[in-house]
């Protein structure tokens, strides 16, 4: 019997040089992303993004301000519409598209994300793989959203159900998974067929604005995906739940945080998907191997997958 890998090729690793990261660096777009356009911001603002193992500035972003998310609203409202009735086949071979290219492009994302987020290189290719298969995942459930028909109880009526997309979403994204937070919130707007606003933190932008132009790439069309970095979240976030075009927000942070924006999107009754912190509990049974646990625990605790979000707290079910 033959077992054929169904995981991605990663291209080799090219040497690392300061003319590389350089030639990657001047490679990203440094603008917001409005209408399928990388444009300055509305004020004419900026931001630096630095390197957290020398403090040296790594690049310079539009600082996208109240006004230009708006814009970015704007012109995911005025495609929702057309991007909804897109053919189910048509996004999934975007999103499949995408799969390939950030996996053809897996040592630049890597290097991207170690430069900016700092995370060892071994770790950042981890996070591209991990990052890409919601791409590609997604891509196969597309065309597999099954709505319902049935029979009403008494056997009077039938009842036909059908899935439409929720309209305009606003996506927000820690530092410490640059790339696989990004696909994981995109991935699933394109399949659906909603549009969106997102917005990277500010400390690791790069990776994402990286990541959007990689999706114009594989063909996704102006508007469906804008990207406003800044170095105000809530003049970001602000402004847009107070508008009634908004439909959905997507939080990967803080419950202090997410507390907030739940609070606001409470206003407008916007559907809501939040992942905060808090424990996250590691159980270790009366028959686990001891050596093994303590060794997961460590790993999970002080791994170098960057900061976990939350680190565990061991418990077990009997005592020690």
């Amino acid at each position: 019997m033959t077992v054929t890998s169904v995981l991605p090729t990663v291209p080799a690793a090219e040497p690392i040089s300061p003319e590389r990261e350089a030639a990657l660096l001047a490679s990203v777009p440094t603008g917001l992303l409005i209408g399928g356009k990388w444009v300055d911001a509305s004020d004419g603002g900026t931001f630096d993004v630095h390197d957290p193992a020398t403090g040296k500035v790594l690049a310079t972003l539009a600082s996208a301000t109240s006004d230009d998310a708006i814009k970015a609203l704007d012109a995911a409202d005025a495609v929702q519409a057309s991007w909804a009735r897109t053919a189910p086949r048509v996004r999934a071979e975007i999103l499949r598209r995408a799969f390939d290219l950030v996996t053809e492009r897996a040592e630049d994302f890597a290097l991207l994300m170690t430069l900016e987020m700092g995370k060892p290189l071994a770790e950042a290719r981890g996070e591209v793989t991990y990052g890409a298969e919601f791409l590609r995942w997604f891509s196969e459930e597309t065309v597999r959203d099954y709505g319902r028909y049935l029979t009403t109880p008494e056997g009077k009526n039938k009842i036909l159900v059908q899935h439409k997309p929720v309209g305009p979403c606003l996506l927000i994204t820690p530092w410490n998974f640059p790339l696989a937070m990004a696909t994981r919130k995109v991935a699933p707007a394109v399949a659906a067929g909603c549009t969106m606003v997102l917005k990277p933190a500010k400390l690791t932008p790069l990776t994402a604005q990286y990541f959007a132009q990689t999706m114009l790439d594989a063909g996704l069309p102006p508007g469906v995906l804008n990207v406003v970095a800044s170095s105000s979240a809530s003049g970001i976030s602000g402004p847009l739940l107070k508008d009634s075009r908004l439909r959905k927000v997507s939080f990967t942070g803080s419950t202090p945080v997410g507390k907030r924006l739940m609070a606001d999107a409470a206003q407008n009754v916007l559907r809501t998907s939040m992942e905060l912190g808090g424990n996250a509990p590691f159980i270790v049974f009366e028959d686990a191997d001891l050596d093994a646990a303590v060794e997961g625990a460590w790993q999970r605790r002080c791994g170098t997958w960057a900061k976990p979000a939350p680190p565990p707290t061991a418990s077990s079910s009997t005592k020690p």
